[in-house]
């Protein structure tokens, strides 16, 4: 064994072109911005959970490739999407983060919108006689294709994308009984600004080979029996999942069983994981589901959302332990999420420095939990809407797959 020269670190690596990728692929520009276009303007995206708007008249702004919206559950209790964009000078029609009315009332010229979009209201509409189509019938709102499954709200600016659930096809089986049995609320949510790519935080719910890194999971997890017998499933469209597995919490010192509370159709201590492309994953640990899903804002910046979620039903006593549960592993002072963030600030460094240039995903384990076959599914579903090869961005696409 040796240390390499900068030639030998920097040549390509000596694997099948899905086993590796270039940094380019987290560090340029150019790749950046066509992500927002040619993917991230198609997908299908997680924005909230139903539980942030549970009255009739609650809304809240997000953004998504770039543009505001307004999430909003109208008076017939259906939640729509729509551009937070005023039809008439464009301005913002709601600029706080959340609240309630009746209806959306641009501050600028205070025209107003309905649970549908439709426009109720055009100040001093007599000025606009003179223009016919200057009129309350023809200046709704923009409305965003959105639909909510297992109380999960999704979003897709593309009118013409296939059907939600064509798209994830059979990849929310997993979280079929415990999120759909009972109502489930959002009882925590925190956002964390990261120094990285938007991919490089969801390779970490992918690879699965870096929790030696965690001293939790190594401990609760990796020495669990059964840990890497389960199987990946990989699905269409980038999607996958993990097979269930039984986290033995009481191999960390100072932690207690999780027997107790367990969300509908989970045994005591269970572990699952759904990633969702491109930027969506649902982990259940037992008694408390969380829902990741990353905001892109730069090729080097991105805000992380990462919710908690309960049962409604708890009582105040069962809500506390849901979330000390929670908390313990990825409350903003637990033992993973922190470490996760360091892990990928650690890798983002290097690349956009570049003095790492190449990710390696080449382990085989049978489709067992380290397998990085996830990996490899993921990024040739980003080739094919980026037109882009991830080991060689700037290569030919099609020499690719000859």
């Amino acid at each position: 064994m040796t240390s390499r020269t900068k030639q030998q670190w920097d040549e390509r690596p000596d694997l099948p072109s899905d086993h590796f990728v270039s940094a380019d692929i987290y560090t340029k520009q150019d790749i950046f911005d066509e992500e927002v276009t040619k993917l991230f303007a198609k997908q299908w995206k997680f924005v909230a959970h139903e539980s942030e708007l549970p009255n009739k008249g609650d809304f809240r702004t997000a953004e998504h490739a770039g543009k505001p919206l307004i999430l909003y559950r109208g008076q017939d209790d259906v939640v729509r999407c729509f551009y937070n964009a005023c039809s008439h000078r464009g301005s913002l029609v709601v600029t706080e983060p959340r609240g309630n009315a009746k209806y959306l009332t641009c501050f600028f010229h205070l025209w107003s919108f309905d649970g549908k979009g439709a426009c109720t209201n055009i100040t001093k509409p007599d000025g606009y006689d003179a223009c016919a189509t200057v009129t309350k019938d023809k200046m709704g709102l923009r409305e965003v294709k959105c639909v909510v499954r297992l109380g999960m709200i999704f979003i897709t600016l593309d009118d013409q994308a296939e059907e939600f659930d064509d798209y994830v096809g059979d990849s929310l089986n997993q979280l079929e009984e415990v999120m759909g049995t009972k109502p489930m609320e959002v009882f925590h949510l925190h956002r964390v600004n990261m120094n990285a790519n938007w991919k490089q935080w969801q390779e970490t719910n992918m690879e699965l080979y870096h929790e030696w890194g965690h001293v939790v999971n190594r401990t609760t997890s990796v020495a669990a029996s059964g840990y890497h017998e389960r199987k990946w499933s990989i699905h269409p469209n980038g999607h996958g999942w993990l097979e269930p597995l039984k986290v033995d919490y009481g191999n960390y010192e100072g932690w207690g069983d999780r027997d107790n509370l367990l969300l509908p159709g989970l045994m005591p201590a269970e572990f699952r994981v759904v990633d969702l492309f491109p930027n969506t994953t649902v982990i259940v640990r037992g008694t408390t589901v969380r829902i990741d899903t990353t905001i892109p804002i730069a090729p080097g910046v991105t805000i992380l959302e990462q919710r908690g979620l309960g049962l409604k039903e708890d009582s105040a006593e069962d809500r506390r332990t849901r979330q000390k549960h929670h908390n313990q592993f990825w409350g903003p002072l637990g033992r993973n999420l922190s470490e996760d963030v360091i892990f990928v600030d650690a890798v983002a460094k290097a690349n956009f420095s570049n003095t790492a240039k190449w990710g390696i995903f080449a382990r085989h384990e049978n489709m067992g939990a380290q397998d990085d076959e996830i990996m490899r599914a993921y990024y040739s579903v980003w080739g094919k809407w980026m037109e882009r090869r991830a080991n060689d961005p700037y290569g030919n696409m099609t020499a690719a797959t000859e």
